[in-house]
């Protein structure tokens, strides 16, 4: 995984923007706050932890599956590229 090297500033500051979400929601429960509040705290966690992962999956398409020329995937990968980013979001 030489690519997430690259680009592992950026992932570490996902990773800590995940980790303050999910505190967020630990926050709320504690504190007992509603039903609402919680829920929105999660599903804002969860879409972090998405983003995440399709930055990671995209990284490796690029890298490792089907790179095309100057760094750019080819049109077959950047299709996927697409799908995955939206089954994500």
């Amino acid at each position: 995984m030489s690519h997430t090297i690259r680009e592992k500033e950026k992932l570490l500051q996902r990773v800590r923007r995940v980790r303050g979400q999910v505190e967020a929601v630990e926050r709320a429960l504690q504190a007992e706050q509603e039903c609402s509040e919680v829920l929105r705290l999660i599903a804002a966690s969860r879409g972090a932890m998405n983003s995440l992962m399709a930055e990671v999956i995209e990284d490796h398409i690029k890298h490792h599956m089907a790179g095309g020329k100057n760094g750019k995937p080819t049109a077959p990968a950047q299709e996927l590229i697409d799908v995955v980013r939206a089954y994500l979001k």
